[in-house]
């Protein structure tokens, strides 16, 4: 396999505190628990943002419209986002859309410009930074696209971790505030390249979503640890 692959979430480069602390921008509950409770060093909460960080559970049901992430469409980029209230599928949408790329027809920039539109519009909790750092550089992405590299990705299961839904039971009315999930997903990356190169791994992420009650879910960003 070409040293110039995707970088896998294992590769990403978010242990430094420094940086951590730099780029933090979730204020939301659910992120705050999740870092008292599970050990997430990543993220902090705003100033502004309630430090008690609790949820209640996502709704029982929901109504979810056929999710455009689960075909690949020639002459997109990136997919837009499935009209869905329930976090679990939206989150299993989005963890779809940041595994698969293609630099042979899209560039860097417009791969960004398709995730941005995945992305909650409520600054307050966006963190950008942590979906754009799940992409290559300009720099990199130049090269792979010389490769013909390209990857798809099949999603498997996706739950509430642990600690969230430990969360949840504590207190089921703080959710209220910024409506903030914690999703973990799991499931394959395939990834090819010229010569029929090509190869596979098993991956996780956990996700911060944003499903309000009148609005379709959203992403928040991406964790730098999954939560199991």
């Amino acid at each position: 396999m070409p040293k110039n692959r995707f970088p896998s979430a294992r590769g990403q480069r978010h242990g430094a505190p420094s940086s951590v602390l730099r780029r933090a921008s979730i204020g939301g509950i659910v992120l705050a628990v999740l870092l008292a409770v599970a050990g997430l060093v990543a993220y902090v909460t705003r100033a502004e943002s309630p430090a008690a960080p609790k949820a209640t559970p996502a709704p029982a049901s929901s109504s979810t419209s056929p999710s455009p992430a689960t075909t690949t469409h020639a002459g997109v980029a990136v997919v837009a986002p499935p009209r869905t209230t329930d976090p679990i599928e939206f989150a299993k949408a989005a963890t779809k859309v940041l595994w698969t790329y293609d630099t042979r027809s899209f560039s860097q920039t417009e791969h960004l410009a398709g995730l941005k539109q995945w992305m909650t519009s409520e600054k307050k909790y966006a963190d950008w930074k942590s979906v754009s750092d799940q992409v290559p550089s300009p720099v990199l992405w130049s090269r792979m696209h010389d490769n013909g590299q390209h990857a798809g990705a099949t999603v498997g299961e996706g739950h509430f971790p642990q600690a969230f839904k430990t969360a949840l039971a504590q207190d089921p009315g703080a959710i209220t505030e910024a409506y903030v999930y914690a999703v973990t997903v799991t499931g394959k990356q395939s990834i090819a390249w010229k010569g029929s190169g090509a190869g596979a791994e098993s991956r996780s992420t956990t996700l911060a979503v944003q499903c309000r009650p009148d609005r379709d879910c959203a992403l928040v960003g991406v964790l730098p640890n999954v939560a199991p």
